[in-house]
């Protein structure tokens, strides 16, 4: 008896402290959720329960006291629960990803975002610019399929009335606009993030192209007095689309950038990096489109009013800015 309570005391004081750390880690766990903890803590918590696993394994194996292995079983209980059962919540992830996990990816982002920015402005100018001299340019830029008859051989005068629907023809066709719109816009940030790989050219080129299709439109109507009335109609969902495509962009200049310079890191592990990091902002890109079909397919062509155009693309603005920019409260992050 007494030998065995000397292992017991011996193999309790090798490993005490990390049981301790764990048992402190859960409590914060359990107390504040795991969203409010350091990443570091996070990371730590799976090491040592599966350290607290081993010694509840060995504890058995050597038949301890049976004190000692009733405090590891409810260890190894709650470490469980922490670290698989937090991973099994739906609802609790789905809020975590809106309340912080998708804002800060796109904030780790700004620089890449800022390039992606500058890119695009960049060939709308241009693009503007070259169409305002010369309208043939326009079908260097801007595809027939989407311009859909708003191009230099159109009538000023039809080209208006693309702008303001009949409330007869309002109900035709709109679902199915929204539908190939978000699709094809979506194909554009899928696009622009999937090449991103390729030392950022694709994505770069993307973003021109893109650039200087919206660059084209808006010298066409500006040549017919129509930019105010244009613009309007074009960005009633243009800030949360063009939002989104930017940032598609920057995802795809992350991981570019992770191949190029990969640091101390392999390109493999850069790149994976990256592209963890990449992913969680796609996947809130997609419901950005997903808001902008929305808004392109039914809000443009249900309000006619240009100033109501105006003060809803204004409003999506500053409502992305906020939800991605606005400084958070990190809790007890550090």
């Amino acid at each position: 008896m007494a030998e065995l309570q000397l292992k017991s005391a011996r193999f309790r004081a090798e490993r005490e402290a990390d049981w301790r750390k764990l048992d402190a880690l859960l409590t914060r766990a359990e107390s504040v959720g795991v969203g409010h903890m350091r990443r570091e803590e996070l990371l730590e918590i799976p090491l040592l329960y599966r350290q607290a696993l081993s010694s509840l394994s060995v504890a058995r194996a050597i038949s301890l006291d049976q004190n000692l292995i009733g405090y590891l079983e409810g260890l190894s209980t709650r470490g469980y629960f922490v670290v698989y059962g937090a991973r099994g919540r739906l609802r609790d992830r789905l809020v975590r990803f809106f309340r912080s996990d998708w804002p800060a990816a796109v904030q780790s982002l700004w620089r890449e975002t800022l390039v992606s920015l500058a890119v695009s402005l960049a060939a709308a100018v241009v693009a503007y610019v070259l169409v305002l001299r010369d309208p043939d340019w326009f079908y260097a830029f801007m595809d027939p399929g989407m311009a859909s008859g708003r191009d230099p051989m159109a009538t000023t005068a039809s080209l208006r009335e693309t702008l303001y629907d009949k409330p007869e023809s309002l109900a035709q066709g709109l679902s199915f606009l929204a539908a190939f719109l978000f699709t094809h816009n979506a194909q554009i940030a899928i696009w622009a993030f999937a090449l991103g790989f390729a030392l950022c050219l694709p994505t770069a080129a993307l973003m021109v192209l893109n650039g200087g299709a919206l660059g084209a439109f808006i010298a066409l109507f500006v040549s017919r007095g129509l930019g105010f009335e244009a613009t309007g109609w074009l960005m009633i969902h243009g800030t949360t689309e063009l939002f989104a495509i930017v940032l598609s962009g920057a995802a795809g200049f992350s991981i570019g950038w992770a191949v190029i310079f990969p640091g101390e890191r392999s390109r493999v592990d850069a790149a994976a990096a990256a592209g963890r990091r990449a992913a969680m902002v796609m996947m809130g890109v997609v419901i950005m489109l997903f808001v902008a079909g929305l808004l392109e397919g039914f809000g443009r062509q249900l309000i006619q009013l240009d100033l109501v155009r105006y003060a809803i693309a204004g409003s999506m603005l500053a409502l992305w800015l906020a939800y991605f920019y606005w400084p958070r409260r990190r809790g007890h992050d550090g």
